[in-house]
């Protein structure tokens, strides 16, 4: 074994697939690249996501408290990276990207049209977003695209390296 640096950590343990979060601000929505989530319950779904106090994103979420997460497949990955790689400050992301924004019907964030998975989110905790920037989402309304059949998410491994979804096993299971 040989010692890897501590700032390399979070390399072996992103938890899932690259998505993108979409608030509604003031002005207009926004769309972020998004990788550190995870699912903490199954009734309701809830889902746990650290969006930086640096990021655009977080002064809508956090005044908002609503948000879609989007999940991309593999053939949107550079437009993923081109989202990450500038800010809703500067730019509208979905125009100047080329991704198709539709309403939502719970919340006031948009859906992304190209994602095979949209989820229409309300904040349930924010308990450690002042600590931790951690923010926990409550799934009220889950949409899948029937057209993009066994999509193939991407899952970062830090500076610009992605690892695309393999080959799926299936092994015996107790869990519904």
């Amino acid at each position: 074994m040989e010692q890897l640096p501590l700032s390399q950590v979070y390399r072996l343990l992103e938890p899932g697939p690259v998505v993108l979060l979409t608030t509604k601000g003031k002005n207009r929505a926004n769309v972020m690249t998004l990788s550190w989530h995870m699912m903490v319950e199954f009734e309701p779904p809830l889902v746990a996501c650290v969006v930086s106090n640096g990021d655009h994103s977080f002064t809508a979420l956090k005044a908002t408290r609503q948000c879609v997460i989007a999940v991309p497949a593999k053939h949107l990955a550079a437009k993923v990276v081109a989202v990450g790689n500038c800010s809703g400050r500067d730019v509208d992301k979905f125009a100047t990207i080329g991704l198709t924004p539709v309403p939502a019907a719970l919340v006031a964030p948009p859906l992304v049209a190209e994602c095979f998975a949209n989820l229409e989110c309300k904040v349930v905790d924010m308990r450690l977003v002042n600590k931790y920037n951690l923010f926990v989402l409550e799934v009220l309304k889950a949409w899948t695209d029937s057209n993009q059949p066994d999509p193939k998410t991407i899952h970062h491994q830090g500076y610009g390296t992605f690892v695309v979804d393999g080959e799926t096993i299936r092994l015996p299971s107790k869990m519904p």
